[in-house]
């Protein structure tokens, strides 16, 4: 497990590309048969990946938590990427498809990962964040019928916003929040950028009280997104692939244009869950 520190705002404004780069973007996450994560001090949350591809990949705790198993004091939302697999908690298997997702709570001892098929591997995306409530765990899907152990994204948690004319239509799909899948500060949803449309989160904002981090993706290999960080004063950016992340604490902006249409997930933890809390920004106020 890889251990980055916080950072002063004071000191980003004196980055180059390459210690911006070193601090906040998250490359190779989606390694074959690994599991790769980052513990960010950053209202601590651990950003992460398993690929597995022949291989059964089993979450450990590592030295980094000092913890019996990974999710002994901690939540995890999980979004799949890629081909169909499987997660298997404390021996309950949960087929999980393309799209679609997990919450699992505090207290799951045993977690591992599988794919269907070698050839199209599941590419679980994670998110992790310290937990003091045991909720429930449960699959997520954007679409279906609701059954025990599974919930259906509710159409309210499923907003279009933007206009082609403004390039920033988009869908959001929220998958983890208050209402729909309880947890303890986690919150996780997908945003889609429909064609034509390649920015995301403009008008910008910040929000105090939460830090967040984009897994970008659905990104062609002669494509990419300038993602937009920094106070709103005092702006810089980061060039990023496909699968790449990126880290925004809580006093950056974080936003994006693409050299196309592209698909990110958003994971927030601090202060509260309110999706709403936000500290907007004039697009006059940037600099």
């Amino acid at each position: 497990m890889e251990l980055r520190t916080a950072v002063s705002p004071r000191d980003v404004k004196h980055y180059t590309t390459d210690r911006l780069r070193e601090e906040f973007l998250i490359q190779n996450l989606f390694t074959p048969d690994e599991i790769k994560l980052v513990y960010s001090h950053i209202d601590r949350i651990i950003t992460g990946a398993a690929t597995p591809v022949k291989e059964e990949l089993k979450l450990t705790a590592g030295e980094e938590l000092r913890a019996a198993y990974f999710l002994e004091r901690r939540e995890m939302g999980v979004i799949n990427i890629g081909g169909a697999g499987k997660i298997t908690i404390d021996g309950k298997v949960y087929p999980v498809a393309y799209k679609e997702g997990m919450y699992i709570g505090m207290g799951a001892k045993d977690i591992s990962f599988t794919s269907d098929d070698a050839e199209k591997p599941a590419k679980f995306y994670l998110n992790s964040a310290p937990a003091h409530t045991a909720y429930p765990t449960v699959l997520i899907k954007p679409e279906g019928t609701p059954e025990d152990g599974v919930v259906i994204v509710k159409d309210e948690n499923k907003v279009e916003l933007g206009c082609l004319e403004q390039s920033n239509h988009r869908t959001i799909c929220k998958y983890i929040l208050p209402g729909q899948v309880e947890s303890c500060q986690l919150v996780m949803g997908m945003t889609k950028l429909e064609p034509g449309s390649v920015w995301n989160t403009m008008p910008c904002h910040t929000h105090d009280r939460r830090m967040e981090v984009y897994l970008y993706f659905d990104i062609p290999e002669d494509a990419f997104v300038m993602h937009y960080m920094g106070e709103p004063t005092e702006t810089r950016h980061i060039v990023m692939r496909n699968e790449e992340a990126v880290i925004s604490p809580s006093w950056s902006i974080h936003s994006g244009s693409g050299s196309q249409a592209y698909t990110f997930i958003w994971g927030m933890v601090g202060e509260n869950q309110d999706f709403d809390d936000m500290d907007g920004v004039s697009n006059k106020d940037i600099k």
